[in-house]
């Protein structure tokens, strides 16, 4: 059964392209009201145009930077001062890099883990509370087939979605009994800006995906009665997600070194 959201309100953060701006479109055509959270406000208001008149929902527009360390607290104080209250939050902002670790700008590399890590989950825990009250909404983790192993040339960016991982699936058992739906999603390729920031296609592994095959996967699982923890976009890439749990953890580092070289 599909879910209808009509009467609640999703946060997206990413929203301006992408699996982001998906999502939105997405939940909107399920009736659901929408906060578009990216930098670029030009996109996010050419998209809440489009989808206030194809779906007739309302769609707030802000621009937030979510590598600033203070993004959580502007973003509830923004949503306070608009009275709005979410029910749905799908965290899917995030950037990867490639190249050596030693080599990297260090000051890229903080930006990526406040992006990925920080403002994830100072973001969680500004709405969690909020939605657990609510019950009707569900808590969406954007992370990645990255966080199944370690990444070489993309270490800290594998390291950033297996923290995600393992922090949705936690939040998960936490909130068991609230009807608040928790889901980790991680995609494989996917076409998106993803690997314009990362540096070109070399990066993917695996057949690349469409934006809308990802989030209405997501969505399908988040109809069922019981939706699971974690999925893996792609039937090859959830076999490989858990194939690799099972060989030794040398064979999967250099399998893993291989591919992203």
């Amino acid at each position: 059964m599909t879910k209808d959201h009509r009467g609640t309100t999703a946060l997206i953060t990413g929203a301006s392209s992408g699996l982001g701006a998906e999502f939105a479109a997405q939940l909107a055509r399920r009736g659901a009201d929408l906060v578009l959270v990216a930098r670029r406000e030009d996109r996010l208001r050419d998209l809440a145009d489009r989808l206030e008149r194809e779906h007739g929902v309302r769609v707030t527009v802000l621009a937030q930077d979510l590598a600033r360390a203070d993004a959580a607290g502007a973003l509830r104080a923004a949503l306070d001062a608009r009275g709005i209250r979410i029910q749905t939050l799908v965290t899917n902002a995030g950037f990867g890099m490639k190249g050596a670790f030693a080599d990297a700008d260090p000051a890229r590399i903080g930006e990526m883990v406040q992006v990925n890590v920080a403002s994830l989950v100072a973001i969680t825990r500004e709405f969690l509370p909020d939605l657990v009250a609510d019950g009707r909404g569900a808590l969406v983790s954007i992370a990645s087939t990255a966080a199944y192993q370690p990444c070489p040339n993309m270490a800290v960016y594998g390291a950033t979605k297996a923290f995600v991982l393992s922090f949705t699936e936690a939040l998960r058992y936490e909130t068991r009994g609230s009807g608040l739906d928790v889901l980790c999603l991680s995609p494989g390729a996917t076409r998106t800006e993803f690997f314009d920031v990362v540096g070109g296609e070399g990066a993917a592994v695996g057949r690349m995906r469409t934006s809308e095959q990802v989030v209405a996967l997501a969505l399908r699982e988040l109809d069922r009665r019981n939706p699971a923890p974690s999925i893996v976009s792609g039937a090859s890439n959830a076999v490989a997600a858990r194939l690799v749990r099972l060989v030794p953890r040398r064979f999967a580092l250099a399998v893993s070194g291989r591919m992203l070289a």
